[in-house]
């Protein structure tokens, strides 16, 4: 049976849980969306990499709040500590006047959660459960909000670890219409795409519990470097570039920071927004 569509955010691959606690096995997550993934990699490995306040050398001239979209946020850890760090907060002290961030994932469990433990209140960071790759609930859940600021795209989007889980859950083609949507939502995109052998140890993980094997793994043709394939993608077939590659965390994950070549955001310099 086909699975959901998944953008399922948390496209974190995380470790086994510790014995002993409670929930499901991680293998049982087929969309990323692991309970307890911000222990496997805490939000600082990713975070430190990016130059704080990186918002305002992207949008210098920015006159209004600029608007976000983290996309399989999982419980939230990760987009509230992207926000403090690229406003260059050093507390949850934001009036909301610098950026709005919607973060989705397709966990309703995990977005209850992130609601919980979030430190902004809805008006500035907005946690959704959403079916990224369901075409209708997305078109209108976000046309709604970015309505709300008389928008019709995002300034910078997130995809944190995400990649694989579209890819395995949708195949090539999947792959390519996530990536496709995403460059035509945002005019900076920051992406992390999972590397080839996080796909073979999530496959295994499924076998040795006994379930279906992802129904694209074996046939998927873009596999190999990710990374490249991403921006292969992205820079060929979806009218963006790579702005700067912000290296790679501990664990081999690479941060490819992109932008827009067919609009120029508002509020930002297209001059200076690569230095």
């Amino acid at each position: 049976s086909r699975f959901p569509p998944g953008a399922r955010d948390s496209g974190k691959m995380a470790a086994p849980m510790s014995r002993g606690s409670r929930g499901p096995e991680p293998g049982a997550a087929p969309y990323g969306n692991f309970p307890n993934y911000s222990r496997f990699h805490p939000p600082e490995g990713r975070v430190s990499l990016l130059p704080q306040g990186l918002l305002r050398s992207l949008f210098p001239a920015a006159t209004r709040p600029l608007l976000g979209l983290d996309v399989g946020c999982n419980s939230g850890e990760l987009s509230v500590a992207l926000y403090q760090h690229l406003v260059g907060l050093q507390e949850s002290d934001s009036s909301g006047k610098e950026l709005n961030l919607l973060c989705c994932d397709i966990d309703p469990e995990l977005i209850r959660r992130a609601q919980q433990s979030s430190p902004f209140p809805a008006s500035i960071i907005s946690f959704a459960s959403l079916d990224i790759m369901d075409s209708g609930a997305r078109e209108a859940f976000l046309s709604s909000y970015l309505e709300r600021f008389g928008r019709s795209s995002f300034d910078i989007g997130f995809c944190m670890s995400v990649t694989m889980w579209i890819h395995l859950n949708h195949g090539d083609r999947g792959l390519l219409e996530f990536l496709a949507l995403l460059a035509s939502l945002c005019t900076f995109l920051l992406v992390e795409p999972q590397p080839w052998k996080c796909y073979r140890a999530a496959a295994r993980r499924l076998r040795r519990l006994g379930r279906a094997d992802f129904e694209h793994f074996r046939s998927l043709r873009i596999n190999g470097d990710m990374a490249e394939s991403v921006t292969r993608i992205l820079t060929q077939e979806c009218a963006m570039e790579l702005v700067c590659s912000f290296g790679s965390t501990s664990w081999d994950r690479s941060l490819l920071l992109f932008r827009s070549t067919s609009a120029h955001p508002e509020g930002s310099d297209p001059a200076g927004a690569s230095h």
